[in-house]
């Protein structure tokens, strides 16, 4: 049987994040070479990650950030199935190291981003992998992305949801875009404005003030117009430039951004949360 010191241990806990017993005991398996002890905890996590392919991932967290210039921005979320995962060190320092690989590449998409380089094999080889470290099914469940002029995010405090907010203008104070990129989180607009709400959102919006309109006895001939009225309500709500500003709800989002640029409005938003 092979020697193996602490040190060799220790220097394969760094490369895989495993714990010191598995790595002791992958490095004795593998006879002191590190490329075959490396693979054995990798076919480790395969095992596991078939084993408890059926579990729920209803845990994890949501993560955002933008570029030096915040000319870009990525959302991501990492599932797993408890809290007590969700919350510790090493699973939301692998869920960043993820987010940095996003933004610093800009994939298509999710199974682009999953596609990706880890330390030699893919994230989602790197998934199971870490599946098999940390003893939980472990998801990529979300990955999104944004180029702007100007890009603000947003974190909760609790890791389960982010947001991320182009502006069309560069240059902006930073707080702007924070304080939009919140706004987003708190409110969570259906869209940017009434002209990008989807037909099929404002015909059932119609339909329920219809129905809600007759169930109250009101005459026919006002029915329309009722409808309409809390179309318009929906409207104001539930669209971001036209939702009331949460730090100063005199104003409009959209009469809040005039302030600093008159031009200046959203290009795009992404927000993303974990339901509790």
């Amino acid at each position: 049987m092979a020697q193996i010191t602490a040190t060799e241990v220790n220097k394969l806990r760094k490369m895989t994040g495993a714990g010191m017993m598995d790595c002791k005991k992958a490095l004795v398996e593998a006879e002191g070479d590190f490329d075959k002890a490396t693979q054995i905890i990798r076919e480790k996590g395969m095992a596991l990650a078939s084993k408890r392919s059926d579990r729920e991932t209803s845990e994890g967290v949501v993560l955002a950030k933008t570029n030096t210039d915040n000319t870009k921005g990525a959302i991501i979320a990492l599932n797993c199935e408890t809290d007590f995962v969700a919350k510790n060190e090493g699973f939301v320092k692998f869920a960043n190291n993820i987010l940095d690989k996003a933004l610093n590449n800009l994939p298509e998409n999710l199974d682009g981003l999953k596609s990706m380089d880890f330390e030699g094999v893919t994230i989602a080889e790197k998934i199971i992998e870490q599946t098999g470290i940390i003893g939980e099914k472990l998801e990529l469940a979300y990955f999104d992305k944004i180029e702007a002029e100007q890009v603000a995010s947003y974190i909760h405090s609790d890791k389960k949801l982010a947001t991320l907010v182009g502006l069309t203008k560069g240059g902006i104070e930073e707080q702007v875009g924070k304080d939009v990129a919140m706004q987003i989180a708190a409110m969570e607009p259906v869209a940017i404005n009434q002209d990008q709400v989807s037909k099929d959102v404002i015909e059932k919006e119609l339909e329920i003030g219809r129905n809600q309109a007759i169930a109250e006895g009101k005459p026919e001939n006002l029915v329309d117009k009722i409808a309409q009225g809390k179309l318009n309500k929906f409207f104001k709500e539930s669209t971001l430039l036209n939702q009331a500003f949460i730090k100063e709800n005199k104003m409009s989002v959209q009469q809040y951004l005039q302030q600093t640029d008159k031009d200046l409005t959203v290009s795009e938003f992404k927000r993303f949360s974990i339901k509790q």
